[in-house]
């Protein structure tokens, strides 16, 4: 069950076959696998091994990949950091996780230092030409040069069952604390074989990874399907429109995962109708409904693709359903129905099944959804009760089995494919001082999808300014985070029971 072992097949088979194009430099399946092998050795060395968990804070790059495969050479647990993050945030994970090991690219460097300053212990890993006093370099590690690596000769690739953890993600709860979603080797596994059975993925494939592989949308809806049949992948450090365009054009993409923000940049572009993108066969999107002008236009910029709107979460390894070709138009604003070997149902509050065209909360089971979460069985009981995983997501199926997004149960913002916990923003006002009550929601935005913007009561007999609180919001969270707008009102609305109404937060006249 390993994941090395994909690249093990592919290096035995076709050790020539590009692997992936990272910035003019092309890999080769059989040079990955090497690659990965020596960074396990260099792991090793450092005491990483069965079950460790190995944070990863970088940028898009072939030894993002190589990371991954080293830590599962080990039966060691990598874990993806947004490094979009605030040093404390990251500390908090890296503290949760119990992280054992940290590879930070050099941009990077400054963030993955602060978030690191309590973890003596932990081993620190670089990418740059030089490492600072504690840190060993990245290439070092993989050649044997940082110390005793490689004594013991090359660290043996360990076997692991289906149900050991392959990777820990961190995604937004509702608690105001991130949880750690626990994949395993079998939910990897099932959901390559449910991507590439729907999207019929082969060896010819070329996708392109542009948006953050710390992400399930880079890193699963595309990346680890196409490894898994022996494809290609092209890697892009960060996201750049103009530069997408021009890779999809020269080296004929065929697959794509973009976020909503990422089309609109793409359509967005002078001249886009003038470009020859028609070698995209399949173009996965998903995370908000897209109005059909917008879909035409997607349509005509890319007219070969399959845009198959998609919903998926972090705790299912992305893409549960996906809309059919064929009902683009006719379905329009469904995410489709559920892939293979996956169950979907829509259940009241009672947990009873409901009929087609009733709301409810979309609840699913499969091999594909996660084991639970990190060190938090609580969370995980609630997750799973009645032996569904609830995604807090309320949904319509209708007579045809199509499902339609209604609302977020967990009151999630999402701005340009980032999840944002309208809790975890209230956590941080709620420490200024001047702050009595806050509550954060989701304004509708062009560019982003939405944007968080905060709602505050302020304690009797003090002060306090929107950019006063904006700024003490920076010094704890990520920038997308932030709110972007500060209302100051008497008191939040509540219900009887003194629930917060964000429904009338959200009206046009608050």
């Amino acid at each position: 069950m390993n994941w090395v072992g994909v690249l093990e097949h592919h290096a035995a088979r076709a050790p020539e076959k590009p692997f992936a194009q990272y910035e003019g430099e092309t890999v080769t399946y059989r040079q990955a696998l090497d690659r990965a092998a020596a960074v396990a050795a260099g792991l090793r060395e450092r005491g990483i091994g069965r079950g460790d968990v190995v944070a990863l804070l970088a940028y898009n790059s072939t030894d993002f990949l190589t990371t991954i495969f080293a830590a599962n050479h080990l039966g060691a647990i990598v874990m993806p950091l947004n490094w979009r993050l605030a040093a404390p945030e990251l500390e908090y994970i890296l503290d949760h996780a119990q992280a054992r090991a940290l590879v930070v690219d050099e941009d990077l460097l400054a963030l993955g230092a602060d978030a690191t300053k309590q973890f003596p212990d932990l081993a620190r890993v670089v990418r740059a030409p030089q490492a600072p006093d504690g840190w060993t370099r990245f290439d070092d590690l993989a050649a044997g040069s940082a110390g005793p690596v490689g004594s013991d000769g090359p660290a043996e690739r360990r076997q692991v069952a289906g149900d050991d953890i392959q990777r820990l993600m961190y995604t937004s709860g509702t608690t105001g604390r991130p949880k750690g979603v626990m994949i395993t080797y079998a939910n990897l596994a099932w959901k390559n074989y449910a991507h590439i059975t729907e999207f019929g993925f082969t060896a010819a494939d070329i996708g392109l990874a542009c948006g953050p592989l710390y992400h399930v949308g880079a890193l699963d809806l595309v990346t680890t399907s196409i490894i898994a049949v022996g494809g290609t992948t092209h890697i892009h450090r960060t996201f750049d429109a103009a530069r997408a365009v021009d890779d999809i054009e020269a080296s004929r993409i065929t697959v794509v995962w973009l976020a909503p923000a990422m089309v609109r940049a793409i359509l967005d572009l002078p001249g886009i109708e003038d470009r020859d993108l028609s070698s995209v066969r399949v173009l996965i999107g998903g995370g908000e409904k897209m109005p059909l002008p917008l879909i035409d236009r997607i349509q005509k910029v890319f007219p070969s693709a399959w845009f198959a709107d998609a919903y998926g979460l972090t705790e299912t390894v992305s893409g549960d359903t996906f809309l059919d070709a064929a009902s683009i138009r006719a379905k329009r604003g469904s995410v489709g129905r559920e892939c293979l070997y996956l169950e979907l149902d829509i259940w009241d509050d009672a947990g009873r099944s409901l009929p087609a065209g009733e709301a409810g909360e979309i609840v699913l089971r499969g091999p594909k959804v996660f084991k639970g979460y990190w060190r938090d069985p609580e969370a995980t009981e609630r997750a799973f009760a009645g032996g569904w995983f609830h995604t807090g997501d309320i949904g319509i199926r209708d007579e045809d089995g199509y499902v339609f997004i209604v609302d977020r149960l967990k009151d999630m913002i999402l701005s340009g494919g980032e999840n944002i916990a309208g809790s975890e923003v209230e956590r941080v006002l709620y420490e200024h001082p001047a702050v009595l009550e806050a509550a954060v929601i989701g304004r509708p935005d062009e560019k982003w999808g939405e944007v968080p913007v905060a709602f505050v009561a302020l304690r009797p007999g003090t002060s306090a300014t929107a950019d006063e609180l904006v700024e003490h919001c920076r010094g704890s969270l990520a920038k997308f985070k932030v709110p972007k707008a500060v209302t100051f009102i008497e008191a939040l609305p509540r219900n009887p029971s003194g629930k917060v109404l964000k429904r009338e937060l959200r009206s046009p006249t608050s």
